[in-house]
This record gives structure tokens, sequence and C-alpha cells, in this order.
């Protein structure tokens, strides 16, 4: 059946001699109608279906998407080791103004998912992806030349809103191009990015700040920025089967005679109708974030927990120079390689999980009777409410009572290993419960997140210095433990009950993907 919502009855298909496999909808019961051809992948082993693509062309879209989504995050925490040499040539001295210039990056990630994700449900993953791509490119190339503490400010803004696109949009290319069972692997690459990105930036942002100039570090983040461009496009091809599909039903109204295609309305199956209202798509796609937060409990819950999640991260970003320069007195270089053990941490946890996370899905699946349900990611959320908030505790107070720099810095890889798995399984779950509108719902999470990241690092300052490392740490471990708990306790309700308007949607897809050719009972 097609997967109008409005109408969700079986069809019957028919072939058009010379053309493309197509379906014929239900007859209407109006005195006069239109013949109809409903385009759809001409069977279930398509080689135009993203996701019947060989691994090489799935992994190409992979690596690509990754890629764009590690080198923005490294922009965004980069300059935080030449904060303090800014602040020296533009006499900045608010504590809270010098934190800005390293977290407003992340505010630029609050809003530009919010109309980028559904932008690439209409125009497409890839074209949405480069484009934005070039305009972090243009003005992150300009805070390198900023003049005064407004430029650079509003220069990084600009640029976090161009450089947000990798992680509204690429969860998407992920839900296009791999089956649900096959999805852990490629998921735990592209999860690892925007969080390995901001602990690799300091550690060469405290390196070119030391031995050059500040402006160098957002020279050196473009020129990679631009070889990873050029790479894209020749490697980052479609995977949006809408848009795909409306190619398609382009070029079978070019082959048909000119009297035959006034008469016959040439859609494809994701479409109500032959006749788009652009108007109509704009307006369904830019609300389409603000409809599932509103609608989906889970979505919600996900949001706010992972968005304390992501600004405990950045908290210990802007903080590891204060640590180990502040309570270790060592030089602005040597205190950016403790970086390094966040990004272990995250590394080591990535990789164990992707190893595990599609071997316990079908685990589960197959104890569901070969049924696949998003709740079957959610498993590796348990030992990462653990992790965390252990590693909470260790580094704040090895911090505060300065014990052997190694103590904390295995905190601070227990903070990252804590992280990088909450953050996985639950892209995944987003990814598994949304697929044909992933990048909606991950821009409604990624919003929430972001403003996290901006919010966290601008008061963490203040209560380093008023309660120090070891009490500050331990009230932001208690609130994880809370916050954490219902990962225990709580079970998201199976995806065939108490579903809103975008999850019988995206359900009634998934049936019709299995079997486009028989007939499926409504939901």
């Amino acid at each position: 059946m097609p997967p109008n919502v409005d109408d969700m009855s079986p069809t019957p298909t028919s072939t058009v001699e010379g053309e493309p496999t197509a379906l014929h909808p239900k007859e209407t019961t109006e005195a006069s109608h239109d013949d109809a051809i409903v385009v759809d992948w001409d069977g279930p082993d398509d080689p135009m279906n993203p996701k019947n693509w060989v691994f090489r062309r799935k992994w190409a879209a992979t690596i690509v998407v990754s890629c764009f989504t590690f080198i923005t995050p490294v922009s965004s925490s980069m300059v935080a080791p030449a904060t303090l040499q800014i602040a020296g040539e533009f006499s900045v001295t608010s504590t809270a103004i010098i934190a800005m210039m390293t977290s407003v990056f992340v505010l630029g990630f609050a809003f530009g998912p919010l109309f980028l994700g559904p932008l690439s449900e209409i125009f497409g993953r890839s074209r949405v992806l480069q484009l934005s791509n070039l305009w972090y490119l243009v003005w992150n190339l300009g805070c390198g030349f900023a003049q005064n503490k407004g430029q650079l400010i509003a220069f990084r803004l600009l640029a976090g809103l161009g450089g947000s696109a990798p992680l509204a949009v690429g969860g998407g290319v992920l839900g296009d191009v791999w089956h649900p069972e096959e999805r852990g692997k490629a998921i735990s690459i592209y999860s690892l990015a925007p969080l390995l990105g901001p602990v690799l930036g300091p550690v060469c942002g405290a390196w070119i700040a030391e031995r050059s100039t500040w402006r160098w570090v957002f020279w050196s983040t473009s020129i990679v920025d631009a070889a990873i461009q050029l790479f894209g496009i020749f490697y980052l091809q479609e995977t949006f089967a809408p848009l795909l599909l409306e190619r398609k039903a382009a070029a079978i109204r070019k082959t048909m005679d000119p009297e035959k295609a006034q008469t016959i309305n040439v859609h494809t199956v994701f479409e109500a109708s032959g006749e788009r209202s652009w108007g109509e798509i704009f307006r369904k796609a830019l609300t389409r974030p603000f409809l599932i937060f509103s609608q989906e409990y889970i979505v919600q819950l996900i949001g706010a927990y992972m968005a304390f999640i992501y600004g405990l991260l950045y908290v210990f970003l802007t903080a590891i120079p204060g640590i180990f320069e502040g309570q270790y007195h060592e030089k602005t270089s040597i205190a950016g390689l403790h970086y390094i053990a966040l990004g272990m941490g995250m590394t080591l946890a990535a990789q164990t999980n992707a190893r595990y996370m599609d071997r316990i899905y079908i685990y589960f699946k197959n104890k569901n009777n070969g049924v696949g349900e998003p709740e079957f990611r959610l498993p590796s959320m348990v030992p990462g409410t653990i992790i965390l908030p252990a590693g909470l505790f260790m580094a704040g107070w090895a911090a505060q009572n300065k014990v052997h720099w190694i103590v904390t810095d295995l905190g601070i890889a227990f903070l990252g290993a804590g992280t990088i798995l909450l953050f996985q399984s639950t892209t995944t779950y987003v990814i598994d419960t949304f697929t044909l509108h992933a990048a909606s719902a991950l821009a409604a999470v990624a919003c929430l997140r972001a403003l996290a990241g901006f919010g966290f690092p601008l008061f963490a300052p203040a209560m380093y210095n008023a309660l120090g490392y070891g009490k500050g740490n331990t009230i932001l471990a208690c609130v994880a433990i809370v916050l954490g708990c219902p990962a225990y306790v709580l079970k998201p309700p199976p995806a065939s009950s108490n579903l809103t308007r975008y999850i019988q949607t995206v359900v009634v897809l998934e049936i019709w993907e299995a079997n486009p050719y028989e007939e499926q009972e409504c939901i």
C-alpha cells in the first residue's frame, strides 16, 4: 500500500510498457477522474534504492558524512586554548565573554538543524549538506580575519549555523542507506565524530596558539574542510528516497506522449497526489521538528537527557585548560594533551559498542519472533549511566586534591566513554524510530543538546570558583545519576501502539518497503 497517511488502503500494481514499474491507486468514486501512475522502486531489489547499494557505495556516503560531522565540532572547541590570547588582543576581561567565544559556535548548532534537517527532506541530503558546508567554510575562514570581539562572535555563530548540517542531516543519510540490522556499525562511526572532534580540536589548537597566532586556528580548519568538501563532491550521492523517486517520475513524464501526459497523473508513492504545492511542503517540513518534539514524549526525554550530557562534555572541554594549568601548573601546549584522555575513552567505548550494538539488536529481534523494535538499541545506555558519573567523581576530586594527573585523566576518560555510549544508543534509537523523518527528529533533539552545550560553559567557571572541582563535579554526577535512572525502569512503547501521525507514516513506509506488492493491514 502506498504510504499515504490519509488513505492507507492497499493498491494493485501495473507495469506500463517501456516505463518503470508503477502502482495504480484505488479508483476514486468521483464521476470523472484521471488515470494515475504511482512511481515506486522496481521491486524490493532495485539497485537504485540506496538501501540496496553495494557496501562500498554505502560506506563512501557514511565516511563523507562522518568527515563533515567531525570537522565542524573540531572548530567548536579548537579555539578554547587560544581564548586567553584572543582576549588579550581584543582587551576582553569578562570570563563569560571569553567562554562565549568558544561556546557561541554551538549556539548555531541549536538553530541550524531546525531548518536544515527539514530542508534536506525537500531538496535532498547531499545538496543541503554540501551547501551548508560551504557556508560554514566561508564564515570560519572569516573568523581568522576578525578585528574585534563582536566580529569574532558573530562570525562564529554564522559558521556554527552552517556547520550544524551534518548533525541534523547525517543521521538521515545513514537511515536512508542502511537496513536496521546493519546500521549499528555505521552509526558508531558517525556518532563518534561530533564527540571526538571537540576533543581533538583543543589538542591541535593549543600547539597552534603557542607556536603561531590564534588566527591559524581558524585557517587550518578551513584548509582541512576544503579538502573534505572536494571529497564530498565526488563521493556523496543523493540518498533521500522521495527525491530519487521524484526524479524517476520526472523521467517518466518526459518519455510520455504530450497528450497522454495531460490525462495521466504521475507521482511517487510518497505523494498524496501528483500536484505538489511547494508552500504546503515547506510548511509541513519546517514545522515537523517542532511537532515531533511536542507530540513524542520519548523525543522530549531523550532530548532533555542528551542536552545535559552534551552540556557536561562542553563543561570539561572548557575546564580542562584551567584544571591542568591552574592545579597542575602545566604549559598550555602540555595541558592541551590531556584532551587525549577524553578522546581515548570515547574511542574505546565507541569501538566496543560498535562490535556489540548490532549483535544485541539481532539477539532481541530473534527473541521477538523476528520483529525488530527501536528500543532494542537502548541496552548500551545502562553501562553509560554508570561510567559517566563515576568519571565525574574521579576527575573532580582528583583535580581538587591535586592527585597525580593520571587519575584525573582516567576520570576524564570514563566521562568520555559514558558520553559516547549514551550518544550512540539514543541516536540509533531515534533513527530507527523515525527513519524517513530522522533528520527532523534529530533536529529536535540536537536543538536542546546544542543549547546546553552553549549555556553550560558560561556558568561552569563560576561554579568551580565557588565550590571547587570536587563539590562541583559531585553535584553534576548526582544529577547525571538521577536523570539516568529511567534507563533501568522505563521501556518505550512498541512501535505498533499509541503512535502519533508521524510514527504511523514511518511504520507504514517500512511495511510497504518490506512487501510492496502484497496487501497490508492498516494500522
